[in-house]
């Protein structure tokens, strides 16, 4: 059968950028000509000239393609700056930054210039078509040491016996104004990036970390959602307005929930938090009724030494009754918001859609409940979020939260869309048939168009041009929606550097994983203690081969006479593979169950960790 084949005539537009990687010096003595390995293993490598050779081997530098001849295997660069040696923490988190092409740059002075001067405090002026609620018994609930607070509740009970629940966003677009340096900067930016020991603002620290954060005892300008609720948690009315609030309170989630469950407290804000909280419960239900997905991904937290910053401990996250509390009302908010900027406009709203995933992606879940003779239903997001309800093993208690991980893993990617560009606006994971993001103006510059929105529908603050302009719009979201993707991948890369060095200082461990994937010659296992992932790969260079049958229906793979299937309890070995100073990376082996040749015991050294060690005293010889 004839393939229709093609060849490459020209090239339009080069998409060449820095990049990343280290030198690999070339052999013979006194040569300036040296090849250059780029840390993003899709790009060749790079033809430099350079006399620094020496002072720049093992160390992570930036190279800029200046061309690549015809004839030439590899393209012409140039050195452009050293960033330091390789696996210092400082040098690597550099290297993630601008390998996920992360804006992290200090702000200019011309962005620092529309900063408000200090002393700041809310004048007349800022008053106009806002409301004082400095009175009302406000509080913020957030992860301990968070600086950045974009959201404070509150919930009191009316004369007329319904309750008064108001989520108060900071108003960080009263400060950013359209068009300006700062504003330009921070739709740039489109996001803040969380690494694990630091944090890549969207907007100055003076607006991210102060002014705009509503932190307790001091006036702060916010944007409120005010529902009034029945207590059964049906919405009877809602507003908005721009606000004046004053916090009584910034506590941790875990001090909200001493709070609640402490008998001997019956505060104000106690009282309010409790109100919340049942709230909540009601509304989750609610929702989950409807067809809201709960997923799970293990998320990790690291403990760092306080004097050396190195991770001393990994966990994965505990989440309490009064994270799901302040989400509902977050997923509310965000809900009102949404239907509110899409009746006033219609072609210029900006939303978040989920998209279903095709039938397609699945079938991976589906072949693992089945293994274990579960059903998981498919055909909508109740009938998933049902059957996954559903699917429990007393003798397996941690099969259900498996499961859910596997479910993720099948999930679409959520974005931003002009509502005038889509017709398509449904937000599958919350089955919810519209969604906005309204409640981190902070760290999200889509909040900031959406608060600019809602601020032109109410009345409380002027348009102008780009704000309805659809193009405009339709543009700003693709760059908003390549921000968070990278912003989320440079935080995952983090988390994988992080892990390297915990383990580089634990040395080598033993742990009990589950299966959650089979391949050709692998299985891919999650450590539930660590939230890590891995892969034991049983086909080896140099090694015999072992026999391998895999099948794609059930899933499973034999090897030998063992065989493996989803969900299955394994023992592994984790070690750090430094065989690749710019690829360094947690490599995991099979201990349990025990196949001749294949497992291996648990305190077996790993052969490879000096590798570089070796090659480099054979090049010396």
């Amino acid at each position: 059968m004839l393939k229709p084949t093609g060849r490459v005539v020209g090239i339009i537009k080069r998409n060449w950028r820095p990049y990343c990687g280290m030198l690999s010096k070339s052999d013979i003595k006194e040569s300036r000509r040296h090849l250059f390995t780029p840390a993003d293993r899709r790009i060749p490598r790079i033809r430099i000239e350079t006399r620094q050779a020496s002072a720049l081997e093992g160390r992570r530098i930036i190279v800029a393609i200046d061309g690549w001849p015809r004839n030439s295997r590899y393209p012409n660069g140039h050195f452009v700056k050293n960033l330091g040696d390789v696996g210092d923490k400082e040098t690597e988190t550099e290297v993630l930054l601008l390998e996920h092409d992360v804006p992290h740059q200090p702000f200019s002075q011309a962005v620092l210039s529309f900063l408000p001067k200090m002393p700041w405090s809310i004048t007349e002026k800022d008053m106009k078509n806002r409301e004082d609620l400095r009175h009302l018994c406000v509080c913020s609930v957030d992860p301990p040491g968070c600086t950045d607070i974009d959201d404070a509740l509150h919930c009191r009970e009316l004369e007329n016996g319904n309750l008064e629940v108001g989520v108060h966003i900071a108003d960080v677009s009263h400060f950013i104004r359209p068009g300006n340096a700062l504003d330009q900067e921070s739709a740039r930016r489109g996001t803040t990036v969380y690494l694990c020991e630091k944090r890549i603002d969207m907007v100055p620290e003076l607006l991210s970390s102060n002014l705009c954060s509503l932190r307790c005892n001091v006036d702060r300008l916010a944007f409120s959602c005010i529902w009034e609720m029945n207590h059964n948690a049906e919405i009877l009315k809602v507003r908005f307005t721009k606000s004046a609030i004053n916090s009584k309170a910034s506590l941790t989630y875990a001090e909200a929930q001493m709070r609640i469950d402490s008998a001997a407290m019956n505060d104000e804000i106690t009282t309010s938090l409790r109100g919340l909280n049942k709230l909540a419960k009601i509304l989750k239900k609610r929702r989950i009724e409807k067809g809201a997905l709960t997923l799970s991904s293990p998320e990790v937290r690291f403990h760092m030494d306080s004097e050396t910053h190195d991770p001393i401990d990994l966990q994965t996250k505990e989440l309490r009754e009064t994270n799901s509390m302040v989400e509902e009302f977050m997923l509310l908010a965000n809900i009102s918001v949404a239907k509110k900027i899409h009746e006033e406009f219609s072609e210029h709203a900006l939303l978040r859609k989920h998209p279903a995933p095709p039938p397609s992606n699945y079938e991976i879940l589906v072949k693992a409940a089945k293994s274990k003779n579960l059903e998981i239903k498919t055909d909508t997001a109740k009938s998933l979020a049902d059957s996954l309800d559903q699917a429990d093993s007393p003798t397996f208690p941690y099969l259900n939260t498996l499961l859910r991980i596997l479910a993720t893993r099948c999930m679409m990617q959520a974005v931003y869309f002009c509502s005038g560009m889509d017709n398509d606006f449904h937000h599958y994971g919350l089955a919810s048939p519209i969604y906005t993001h309204f409640t981190s103006p902070i760290r999200r510059y889509a909040d900031i168009i959406v608060h600019r929105l809602l601020a032109v529908a109410i009345g409380a603050d002027c348009t102008y041009p780009e704000l309805t302009d659809k193009h405009k719009l339709a543009d700003l979201c693709k760059n908003l929606n390549f921000r968070h993707k990278m912003a989320q991948y440079a935080q995952r890369a983090s988390v994988a550097f992080h892990t390297q060095l915990f383990f580089k200082s634990k040395g080598i461990v033993s742990e009990e994983a589950y299966i959650l994937f089979v391949r050709k010659n692998a299985i891919v296992v999650l450590i539930p203690k660590y939230g890590l992932e891995g892969t034991v790969f049983f086909e080896e260079k140099d090694k015999p081969k072992p026999r391998l049958i895999y099948d794609d229906e059930i899933p499973s793979l034999k090897i030998e006479d063992t065989v493996f299937h989803i969900f299955d309890k394994v023992k592994v070995k984790i070690m750090l593979d430094s065989s690749n100073l710019q690829h360094q990376k947690i490599r995991m082996s099979l201990v349990e169950p025990q196949i001749p040749g294949i497992s291996i015991s648990a305190d077996t050294p790993n052969m490879d960790i000096d590798e570089p060690e070796r090659k480099k005293k054979k090049r010396e010889k």
